[in-house]
C-alpha cells in the first residue's frame, strides 16, 4: 500500500482585504440572492461570474416543488454564461448564501453537482476558475476547481 495526499490550497480573506473587483462581484452575487425562487427551504443562494470579455452574469437557485427539479445559483449561472457566450470562459465566480436571518456567516461550498459543472466549464476553457465564496465572517478564494474536486471524473477519465 503506497498513501496518497491529496492538498488544496484555500486562502481566507476579510472583505477589506480583495481588491474591489472581488468585493464587486460578490455584491453582485450577495444582490442576486434576493432574485432567488427558494420557497421552501428559504435558503437564497446567488452567484455572478466574471467572463474572460469581463461581462459579468448572475443566477440564482430556483426550487420547485417536485424536487429536485430546481436548480442551484452556480449551474443556473454558468448555463446562462455558457447558453449566451459559448466563446468565453470564467475567470471567477463568486458564490453568496443567505437565509431569512440574513448572510451566512462561514462560507458555503457548492454542491458536488455544482462542482462537476464548474469542473467542465473549467476545462471546456481550459483555465482555472477562480472561485470566491463569501460568508458575513470570512471569505474563501479557490483558485481552481480541481481544488474543490480532487480526483474529479471528466472526459479524460474516459479515454
Amino acid at each position: 500500500m503506497k498513501p496518497l495526499t491529496i492538498t488544496a490550497v484555500i486562502n481566507e480573506y476579510q472583505w477589506d482585504e480583495l481588491s474591489k473587483t472581488d468585493q464587486e462581484l460578490i455584491q453582485m452575487a450577495k444582490d442576486s440572492t434576493n432574485h432567488s425562487y427558494a420557497p421552501y427551504s428559504k435558503f437564497y443562494v446567488g452567484a455572478a461570474a466574471l467572463l474572460n470579455n469581463d461581462v459579468v452574469v448572475c443566477g440564482t437557485n430556483q426550487e420547485n416543488a417536485a424536487y429536485p427539479s430546481g436548480l442551484c445559483a452556480e449551474r443556473t449561472t454558468l448555463f446562462y454564461a455558457n447558453s449566451q457566450y459559448p466563446n468565453q470562459g470564467v475567470k471567477t465566480i463568486a458564490i453568496a448564501a443567505r437565509n431569512e436571518r440574513g448572510f451566512i456567516d462561514m462560507p458555503i461550498p457548492p454542491c458536488g453537482s455544482c462542482r462537476q459543472v464548474m469542473l467542465e466549464t473549467e476545462k471546456r476553457f481550459q483555465q482555472p476558475m477562480r472561485i470566491l465564496l463569501y460568508g458575513e465572517k470570512s471569505i474563501y478564494e479557490v483558485k481552481c476547481v480541481g481544488d474543490l474536486l480532487p480526483l474529479s471524473f471528466d472526459a479524460a477519465s474516459m479515454e
